[in-house]
């Protein structure tokens, strides 16, 4: 590195504003803690070749070919390339390049890697719409298992195997690599959230689940272009699959990342196998919307409607609107999904139905209004049956606000006593109720996961519906460079001096004394001539450069002020 490129880029860096500063560190990946003191020790790392080959790496195809064409001596138009590279130091305000980028540029050596081939044929509409159904349908099973229990995250930052395992054996997914793109679709648009090392449904997720199929498909399509790296996007839209294998040229695992986020748009069906867009995709791959009615009218037509029978079962005889399907999976559980699916009503099932706040009068409304073959008498006597028991314990604050189990039924409440399920609750009694430290949702879930009927109740007695889904909490919004990096861009521009190439100098001599190095120092005499010392650095104080001359082997003490340049022996 040659210390006038140091110097000048160290002018430059200290002509920006805050904010422009604080981008530049963010795009270098420079750590906010770094201990640079002044824009000439962060000068002297941008340009170190350990940070510029982090730089190259980052570097677009288009940003690639903009610096090679500096580099090469020729102007860089005017651009968002050319916007880039000085924005993040690789070039020079004027545009010109440093002599130690050209150099790391030169020694970088851009990855091999096969083009993905042009799409030979137009993708089979109604094969990539069912795609797209299924897709959207088995997602939501994902998210509905999420609900029940937050999906295992490893270090590797992938799906757990158990979890895994359990989503192919619910049926939701089926097999590993569905599994593992839908997830990763749900963390990208933001449907799930990562919380102590698991998955868990956001409050976005929850309403994506109750939005309706071809709604749930363009949410989720749309988040997922948005998603995209900016190497991948052209404008609005997106690049043809073809050249994303290429979009980061000197980045070595970057083809394999490019392979990975082009499956999540051909799972989504965003493209086909071939990497052709479909139909409904078109427009929104150059920048337009999608075309959702294309897509809705190759989707199976969703019902409102479902026969309830008398083994206990529900049968859709199609696609059950999402909403619906919500408030019936609540209520029983759902044994096959297609596009007609069953679901079977059993006494845990109602029981967890009633336990979340339904009660025997809205079961039957809900039913019937669901139904075309009316409230079979086997399910409406079942439903009867799991009411009545329903509430016999009550879990709630009394009146000092402490947790309390009480039920009309005595023998009932000495069972729970000595449940040994519910020894962690250290339940002891006290008169005729049960007195535990835990608070009353903790308590009401234990007795509730035990299979005891109980309901929660507010100090008044009133019932109350709890939601034992736990959401991932709303994400704090990423703070801004100028935010992060506030500490170290006040330190950089605290230190600026009104003398820029005299704190430079100042610089360069200190380091050559630490180093004991060997320098030619350029001195301007009295009489305006100048003459140049090659001396070995010893001592620098009082403004006085101490050191031996090694042509005459003396001690010469040089005046800083009447030094004009210092360069290696």
């Amino acid at each position: 590195m040659t210390g006038s490129d140091a110097r000048t880029l160290a002018h430059q860096l200290a002509a920006r504003d805050e904010r422009a500063l604080a981008e530049l560190l963010d795009a270098r990946h420079v750590s906010p803690t770094a201990s640079w003191n002044d824009a000439f020790d962060a000068a002297e790392q941008l340009l170190d070749p350990a940070s510029l080959a982090r730089a190259i790496a980052d570097l677009t195809a288009a940003e690639a070919a903009a610096l090679a064409q500096a580099i090469d001596g020729a102007d860089v138009p005017a651009g968002p390339a050319r916007d880039a590279l000085i924005s993040r130091a690789l070039l020079a305000d004027d545009g010109a390049p440093w002599e130690p980028v050209a150099t790391a540029f030169r020694a970088a050596v851009p990855i091999a890697h096969d083009p993905a081939p042009e799409p030979a044929s137009a993708p089979d509409a109604a094969a990539e719409a069912e795609r797209a159904f299924t897709a959207s349908a088995s997602l939501a099973d994902v998210l509905h298992a999420a609900l029940t229990s937050p999906l295992g995250r490893i270090g590797a930052g992938t799906l757990g195997a158990v979890d895994r395992r359990r989503l192919i054996e619910t049926g939701a997914v089926s097999d590993a690599a569905t599994a593992d793109d839908l997830v990763a679709i749900a963390d990208r648009t933001g449907l799930l959230a990562v919380t102590d090392r698991a998955w868990l449904v956001t409050a976005r997720g929850t309403a994506w689940l109750h939005s309706s199929t071809i709604d749930r498909w363009s949410a989720v399509a749309a988040a997922l272009v948005d998603s995209l790296p900016p190497a991948l996007r052209r404008g609005d839209g997106w690049l043809p699959l073809s050249e994303w294998p290429g979009a980061h040229p000197f980045d070595a695992a970057w083809p394999e990342r490019a392979a990975a986020l082009a499956a999540l748009l051909q799972r989504w069906a965003l493209v086909d196998g071939t990497g052709a867009v479909t139909p409904w995709a078109q427009p929104a791959a150059t920048g337009g919307a999608f075309d959702a009615d294309a897509l809705a009218a190759l989707l199976p037509p969703e019902v409102d409607r479902v026969y309830l029978q008398n083994d206990l079962t529900a049968i859709a005889p199609g696609s059950l609107a999402p909403h619906l399907d919500m408030r019936l999976r609540s209520m029983a559980r759902r044994e096959s999904r297609a596009q007609a699916s069953s679901y079977r009503f059993t006494a845990e099932t109602l029981a967890d139905a009633l336990t979340a706040g339904e009660t025997a009068d809205s079961l039957r409304a809900f039913l019937l209004e669901l139904s075309l073959t009316g409230l079979p008498q086997p399910l409406a006597y079942e439903i009867e049956r799991s009411a009545s028991r329903h509430g016999a314990l009550q879990v709630g604050p009394d009146a000092q606000g402490r947790t309390h189990v009480i039920s009309t039924d005595e023998s009932l409440l000495r069972t729970v006593a000595v449940d040994q399920a519910l020894r962690p609750l250290g339940l002891v009694a006290d008169g005729e109720a049960l007195l535990t430290r835990a608070s009353a949702d903790t308590a009401f879930w234990m007795i509730a996961d035990a299979r005891y009927p109980v309901v929660a109740v507010d100090a008044d007695g009133n019932r109350r519906a709890l939601d034992r889904h736990r959401l991932a909490p709303n994400p704090e919004p990423a703070p801004a460079p100028l935010e992060r990096y506030r500490d170290l861009v006040t330190r950089l521009r605290a230190t600026r001096s009104e003398d820029a190439d005299a704190a430079w100098l100042e610089r360069e001599l200190e380091q050559a004394v630490r180093a004991r190095a060997t320098i030619v120092v350029a001195v301007r005499l009295p009489d305006g001539a100048e003459r140049e010392f090659t001396i070995e650095a010893t001592g620098l104080g009082g403004g006085r450069l101490r050191g031996r001359d090694r042509a005459v082997d003396v001690e010469r003490t040089l005046p800083v002020s009447s030094i004009t340049r210092v360069s290696p022996a």
